[in-house]
């Protein structure tokens, strides 16, 4: 990366998030969006009519994120124009305008494209160590399963079963201690099992900020994350959790995203981690 772009690159970033700020001071003091009218009308999902549901096929392109991959399987995945990115994420799930700039960016960045003319396919995002990372809450590390758009199901089914919280109607949803506690293990586990491991600051961060939209964009909702997370479909009727009229900002969410990740103990799964690892060892 040159000078001038590093240069450009900063002033992009401080940019983003002066307006990241103010979005976040907007959503204080205007009106929420309506239940049922969160997605904006003329836009796929308004009114909890999602175009049709087709899984991926031998082809198709997939990545690490079951959230892109949902939108995949009602219309998008190949051939994707960063730009065109920066719109889907902000009509489907309702993140902030600067939110939906700023990740698609940060994409072209990582893949070495230009954001405004270039376009990508979706298992291109799995660069190891650019937002792909180990420790996942869906999936075995890349060490282990190179194919990042492969589910791990039992890591899948043990974080839905993880939920202890309750929603008005009784419903299960998962909590930010729920997640601390399920990306401790995970962190532990993969240390232990992954010779090739590694998780810095950074990709702790972006492990937590993934896990914080499962509890922001989908409320926790146990119910629509086994479709979206189990099985990459977004559900009849199903809008975002975010009704903020500019959406889900950095600055807020940010507050969701520490939470989970000051929660996390590694260190209490470390020695069991080790254990099982030992015994898998002496079992081969």
């Amino acid at each position: 990366m040159g000078f001038l772009s590093s240069v450009s690159n900063f002033f992009f970033d401080v940019g983003i998030m002066s307006y990241d700020i103010l979005l976040t001071l907007l959503n204080l003091v205007m009106k929420k969006r309506r239940i049922g009218h969160v997605t904006p009308e003329g836009h796929s999902g308004y009114g909890g009519y999602w175009p049709e549901f087709k899984p991926a096929q031998e082809g198709d392109s997939r990545c690490s994120c079951p959230a892109l991959n949902a939108m995949a399987n009602h219309g998008y995945g190949r051939n994707i124009s960063f730009v065109e990115l920066n719109h889907q994420i902000r009509t489907t799930y309702n993140f902030s305008p600067s939110f939906c700039s700023y990740v698609p960016h940060f994409a072209a960045r990582m893949l070495k494209r230009s954001y405004s003319k270039d376009t990508f396919d979706l298992a291109e995002l799995d660069l190891h160590n650019g937002i792909e990372h180990d420790a996942s809450l869906f999936r075995l590390d890349t060490a282990l399963q190179p194919n990042q758009s492969t589910k791990h199901i039992p890591f899948i089914e043990e974080l839905l079963e993880a939920s202890t919280g309750k929603d008005q109607y009784g419903n299960n949803v998962l909590t930010t201690k729920d997640l601390s506690g399920i990306l401790g293990k995970r962190r532990a586990v993969a240390r232990a099992t992954n010779r090739e491991f590694s998780l810095s600051f950074f990709h702790r961060m972006f492990g937590s900020a993934n896990s914080s939209t499962l509890l922001t964009i989908f409320g926790g909702r146990v119910n629509d994350l086994r479709s979206v997370v189990l099985h990459e479909r977004i559900p009849d009727g199903w809008e975002s959790r975010i009704r903020q009229p500019y959406g889900l900002t950095f600055t807020h969410f940010n507050k969701t995203v520490l939470a989970v990740e000051f929660g996390v103990r590694e260190k209490d799964w470390t020695e069991a981690a080790q254990e099982a690892a030992r015994q898998r060892a002496t079992s081969v």
